[in-house]
């Protein structure tokens, strides 16, 4: 455990300290977690640093060098690449997508039918727009939903496979081919929005994904520990990932750390779930964003970009409770908008939890999270390794 004078930054000691004595006796001890990591900051500073459980099976500790896999943390990182290029004036929130990704021109809204060539669509009343993927307004969706015949389709076709399937230009022409599930902003939907926007990315920069957040951004940042593909002399600091069998309720191996699917490169770069980072590294992130755009002496973007980023666009004001009919939506929807990458708290009292108006946060279906709350200048970041689906299904064959 690390704390750095918590006092001195207005936090209680002993209160921090319950914090991860009740992780240990309601989610390790009882086996619901392998492992637990807690970072809290205030204005930069790290506050409370606490580590708990095997990073593997048998093995040592979690510690600072731990790697995790961040899968939707993913996406905050890539939005604010589309956003330098919006400061650069090579796009913008209003373009439409098909503008850049020609593949997506004429797509249209479900009507009936399923499978790829039974399909009966619409036309849509406004066209998908760059702040569509963002925001998760773009019609699009994911194979895990469960919920229509167009994320049958995905899953019929294992669009979102990241390694032996489709490229990231082959996966936005298979989009081209299906349907959208509503007209975009007409609602919200948790998608694959931002893989589209990666996408997006390369096509603007010219530069592949992976390359333009290395040089852009990580490596800007410090955060020498956050990729796509885990380095082979880094493999063994990556902790084992399971999931939650349905039928048993008990922790099942996902990915072994020693033999991890994310120790190959993918074949789709996935800028909404690919990446795998440590809690400083992030802690970094964090920081950055908190600092408006910069950190360390190194700007990425204005604070009014980061300022827009992270207010509430959902189409007149609205919030998650209203617009979505989503599954695994990674947070409670009362009072919560969302902004271009993030959660946004929009009304405290509504999503009955405290907090700051304007706090924005997400997650990772490996139960990781973050929150920035930039009334307190507090910012958090929870690592662990543990999805509650796809218990049966491989990491290597299938999208995670």
């Amino acid at each position: 455990m690390h704390m750095t004078r918590p006092g001195r930054y207005g936090f209680d000691a002993s209160r921090l300290a319950r914090i991860d004595a009740f992780m240990k006796e309601r989610y390790l001890d009882s086996g619901k977690l392998p492992h637990a990591q807690l970072l809290l900051a205030q204005g930069g500073e790290i506050v409370h640093f606490s580590h708990q459980g095997p990073a593997r099976e048998g093995g040592a500790p979690v510690d600072e060098g731990t790697l995790f896999r961040i899968a939707s943390m993913t996406k905050p990182i890539t939005s604010l690449a589309f956003m330098m290029l919006v400061e650069e004036a090579k796009v913008s929130l209003d373009t439409p997508v098909h503008h850049v990704l020609p593949e997506l021109k004429g797509v249209g809204v479900y009507a009936g039918g399923g499978g790829d060539s039974s399909f009966v669509t619409t036309p849509t009343a406004e066209p998908m727009r760059m702040i569509d993927l963002l925001r998760h307004t773009s019609g699009l969706t994911y194979s895990f939903q469960n919920r229509t015949n167009v994320d049958a389709a995905y899953r019929e076709s294992k669009i979102e496979s990241w390694h032996g399937n489709l490229t990231l230009d082959e996966f936005v022409a298979a989009l081209g081919k299906l349907p959208l599930e509503f007209s975009p902003g007409a609602e919200w939907n948790y998608s694959v929005s931002t893989d589209v926007l990666g996408a997006v990315v390369e096509r603007v920069s010219g530069m592949r994904l992976d390359a333009f957040l290395t040089t852009r951004i990580l490596a800007l940042l410090g955060m020498h520990d956050t990729f796509f593909q885990v380095p082979e002399d880094k493999i063994a600091r990556l902790s084992d990932c399971w999931a939650l069998d349905e039928a048993s309720g008990k922790r099942v191996m996902y990915d072994r750390g020693e033999a991890s699917a994310w120790s190959r490169f993918p074949r789709l770069i996935s800028g909404g779930g690919g990446l795998v980072s440590t809690a400083l590294d992030y802690h970094r992130f964090c920081s950055f964003c908190l600092n408006g755009g910069e950190l360390d002496g190194v700007r990425l973007v204005s604070p009014k970009t980061i300022e827009l980023m992270t207010m509430n666009h959902l189409p007149g004001g609205s919030d998650l409770a209203t617009m979505s009919k989503a599954l695994f939506s990674e947070t409670t929807n009362a009072g919560v908008g969302f902004g271009l990458g993030f959660a946004v708290t929009a009304d405290v009292a509504r999503t009955l939890m405290p907090g700051s108006a304007g706090e924005y946060y997400w997650g990772g279906m490996f139960s990781t999270a973050f929150f920035i709350d930039p009334v307190e200048r507090i910012h958090m970041v929870f690592m662990t390794q543990l999805t509650p689906r796809c218990a049966t299904r491989s990491a290597a064959n299938s999208r995670p």
